[in-house]
């Protein structure tokens, strides 16, 4: 009776009132149905302590183990900061923050001489102060999963000197790449007329379009060290199976990823005849800096098969030996070409460029809506910013959350195709192997709720994943 009383006097409330409190109470609604889930997950974690029946070949006990603990230390550690990101939200809201920073833009805008004509100065000003905020109120959070989780778990490679360049350089690059975006955007906005929203839509498409092509050759390189891959056995053998897919490969970038952290990918970039394929080097057997310690530590040359080593380093050497063999890289680009081959890429920005005309549109219509503005505190401006945070953040939420669960459940589907793809082309066995080594190396735990991995994951479990290819090896 309580919720439908509730619904019945926001009914009776004014416009504006009826909107905030909507937000606030569909904000709450998501939020309490990810912690339901969340901490199903986590019962998952807590009750499952010995390796299943089906998974005896593929994990050892030891493994599943660190494994275990290291995912609920993540939930215990996604319950708390979900919880404070919620709360500060909610204040945020209640207690006016967002007329207030626009109050504060305003202020540092006509001390430098910009009076409220300026619109466009004023939206940069509270950007910053807004991202600024984020960047703070968020940077404890960082630093504890930082350096008190993935340290604890043994994959933090990062100094604290590191750690904070790293932000400041983050910080500094989103704010070169969002502030002018921005002010065109909202310039656009103010001068399209009654279609503006057709070319807001356009601009974003080729600024994201732009910013495609440029991030891996100008922005990722500001952070991460990219080297191309020697001449060698894995090139060729890469150059190969792309040709045999008409894949148009241009360059094979090692990336120096683990001067920040042991977890391990691949992934490949680029438009047209133009394609990039980058590849961690903790995901490379070969390359691993983990792997080179441990020689180091034991004495080993690379080469040398360790025999007469002691019993001890064996055993360590096997346990921590990190990455894949040539052969399950490969299979793991097999995999990740047949995204390329099988169109996923471009439907996927087919669906994100629709989504954002979709978005523009309502916008268009929406932004004239004077209790919009009324409901967030603005009484007697309607800034274009404004209007775009208040309708794509907080009235889109809904159509937001809907979308995503969607695109999720795409995405699992597109993992499975492209699993089909690497077997097609004869790497059943060896994706069978990557799949599992890189659940150890980056710890996943194999077990999973059914409702939090249908609502969240973006792969499927492993087990699924091992199983479909499974069928195919027997094949």
């Amino acid at each position: 009776m309580g919720m439908w009383a509730l619904l019945d006097a926001m009914w009776e409330m004014p416009a504006e009132k009826r909107i905030f409190g909507a937000v606030l109470l569909f904000s709450w609604t998501v939020y309490l149905w990810e912690t339901f889930l969340a901490q199903r997950q986590r019962r998952v974690y807590k009750t499952t302590t010995h390796v299943p029946l089906e998974l005896g070949q593929i994990m050892d006990s030891e493994t599943f183990e660190k494994s275990r603990l290291y995912q609920l230390d993540k939930s215990t550690f996604s319950f708390w900061s979900g919880l404070y990101s919620e709360v500060e939200g909610t204040l945020i809201l209640l207690f006016g923050g967002i007329p207030y920073l626009w109050r504060v833009s305003g202020r540092f805008c006509g001390y430098a001489g910009f009076g409220p004509e300026y619109e466009i100065t004023q939206s940069l000003v509270f950007l910053l102060l807004a991202t600024l905020f984020s960047a703070l109120t968020g940077l404890p959070w960082s630093l504890y999963n930082t350096f008190v989780i993935e340290e604890k778990h043994g994959f933090n490679q990062q100094t604290l000197g590191f750690f904070m360049k790293d932000a400041i350089k983050k910080f500094v690059v989103t704010q070169c790449i969002l502030l002018p975006v921005s002010s065109l955007l909202l310039y656009i906005i103010k001068i399209g007329g009654d279609y503006f929203f057709i070319y807001a839509w356009l601009f974003t498409l080729v600024v994201s379009l732009v910013l495609v092509t440029i991030y891996a050759d100008y922005i990722a390189p500001l952070f991460d060290k990219f080297t191309p891959l020697p001449e060698g056995k894995l090139k060729q053998e890469i150059e190969v199976m792309a040709k045999s897919i008409d894949f148009p490969l241009t360059k094979v970038y090692v990336v120096e990823g683990s001067k920040r952290s042991s977890h391990s990918n691949a992934y490949f970039y680029g438009f047209f005849k133009n394609k990039r394929i980058v590849l961690f080097d903790t995901l490379l057997e070969e390359y691993s800096v983990l792997n080179k310690d441990i020689q180091e530590e034991s004495g080993m040359e690379p080469r040398n098969d360790g025999e007469g080593d002691s019993e001890e380093i064996k055993a360590k050497v096997k346990n921590k030996k990190q990455g894949c063999k040539n052969e399950e890289v490969l299979a793991v680009l097999g995999h990740e070409l047949g995204h390329w081959k099988l169109g996923h890429t471009v439907k996927n920005i087919i669906i994100s460029q629709m989504n954002s005309f979709l978005c523009f549109f309502l916008f268009a219509v929406l932004i004239g809506r004077k209790e919009l503005f009324v409901a967030f505190g603005f009484n007697d401006s309607q800034p274009t910013l404004i209007g775009l945070l208040i309708i794509f953040q907080f009235i889109f939420s809904p159509y937001n959350e809907v979308l995503s669960f969607c695109l999720t459940v795409l995405s699992r589907r597109f993992e499975f195709q492209a699993d089909a793809f690497a077997k097609k082309l004869g790497k059943a066995k060896d994706l069978y192997s990557a799949l599992i080594k890189l659940n150890k190396d980056n710890l996943g735990f194999p077990v999973s709720d059914w409702l939090f991995s249908m609502w969240h994951y973006s792969h499927p479990p492993l087990l699924e994943r091992l199983q479909a290819l499974k069928n195919s090896k027997q094949d």
